[in-house]
């Protein structure tokens, strides 16, 4: 909903009828993610994508049979080894599609979840999907961080409790996922299917290193959708001019920085840390200070291999042991061969890409099975 968000506020707000379809569940090579959505507005209007064409205009008509009787739709698009060219996925992929209108009357608290995006503030929204009971579908919650309530229902108190207790784990990791329950809630039943859009703040990227890769690399991360901060001690380099990618700029020790942040709660597992600098009295106290810290997504840290055999030398006579030491990747990136800033950009996000879905950076060309890989490095071949 993220990405059609503003359309679908200015709509609401000038009291019109949206119909929304979003992706909530897919299987093998599903072009679009959980959460893509597709807005039928005012006029025909179309903004938004769950298939990347595939099968857009089955998904219009259908948004405008819900528009006109207001009845939210749950369907499944994809191919069949007969006809692989029917209404479908031609690429052989498999997404559930949820159809429902949106408007003042259907959806009061879009305005409070619009607002708590903007500001960045977590929020998650959960709907029931599919239920027994007709009623109950279409039910929306809205759920925010633990101390901080909920408002709307979806149909009893005790299914609110568990999906609100559910939908901020998913929250906190920054995650969206279709969740099934019994008709009321109960964890061991089935015939409830919510599905719980999380919509937390952007994930960070820490960059240590104001140098002309640094440059490159928060071009990229920002690019992928971090709030990247480029940190270094030195002001004549660290200034916002030479990083335009980046949402903070700051001056100051990188193990400093560092220091306060995790004093501050502000780095979590979603953060990635990419240290550049490939200078000792920079680079090992900070990663002496990540290393031994929480689970983050991601340490990379930049250099050739006798920089690398250096710092690890460094840090072990600071105390580090092999587990812990085994958390960095250095020297970071995939090898493409990479030689310019920008190339070497590109080889850092795609293995912080590859750490977070379990790719193995293989040319897929040379690969066998499902391209898409779900959380923790597994693949979904589901048909």
């Amino acid at each position: 909903m993220r990405e059609v968000l503003g359309e679908l506020h200015t709509w609401w707000e000038a009291g019109e009828s949206v119909a929304m379809a979003t992706v909530v569940a897919t299987w093998r090579s599903a072009p679009r993610p959980a959460g893509a959505s597709l807005l039928v507005g005012p006029d025909d209007q179309v903004v938004g994508s769950v298939s990347g064409g595939c099968v857009e205009g089955a998904v219009y008509e259908l948004g405008q049979q819900v528009l006109t009787d207001g009845v939210p739709v749950l369907q499944r698009y994809g191919v069949s080894d007969d006809d692989a060219y029917a209404v479908g996925l031609t690429c052989g992929g498999v997404l559930d599609v949820f159809v429902e209108r949106v408007d003042r009357t259907d959806f009061p608290q879009l305005g409070e979840v619009a607002a708590d995006i903007a500001a960045g503030r977590p929020v998650a929204l959960a709907t029931v999907i599919a239920h027994p009971d007709p009623a109950w579908v279409g039910r929306r919650l809205v759920v925010r961080p633990e101390g901080e309530g909920m408002s709307g229902s979806l149909g009893s108190g005790r299914a609110d409790d568990a999906v609100a207790d559910d939908a901020r784990g998913l929250l906190a990791a920054g995650r969206t996922a279709t969740l099934e329950y019994g008709p009321d809630g109960e964890r061991r039943g089935e015939g409830m299917r919510v599905f719980v859009a999380g919509h937390a703040p952007k994930p960070r990227m820490l960059v240590f290193g104001a140098i002309d890769f640094a440059a490159a690399v928060a071009s990229v991360g920002a690019f992928l959708g971090y709030h990247v901060t480029v940190c270094d001690a030195r002001p004549v380099f660290a200034t916002p001019a030479r990083f335009p990618a980046a949402e903070e700029v700051i001056v100051d020790w990188p193990h400093r920085y560092l220091r306060a942040e995790l004093d501050a709660g502000r780095i979590d597992p979603r953060s990635v840390l990419c240290v550049l600098t490939h200078d000792p009295k920079f680079d090992v106290p900070v990663l002496e200070l990540a290393l031994c810290g929480p689970e983050v997504a991601y340490i990379g840290a930049m250099g050739s291999r006798r920089t690398h055999e250096d710092r690890m030398a460094r840090l072990r006579e600071a105390g580090l042991g092999e587990q812990q030491l085994a958390r960095l990747s250095s020297p970071t990136g995939l090898d493409l061969g990479a030689r310019t800033p920008e190339e070497t950009a590109v080889s850092i996000a795609a293995e912080i890409i590859a750490a977070r879905w379990g790719g193995a950076g293989e040319r897929l060309s040379r690969t066998q099975g499902p391209i898409h890989h779900h959380d923790g490095g597994t693949t979904d071949d589901r048909e």
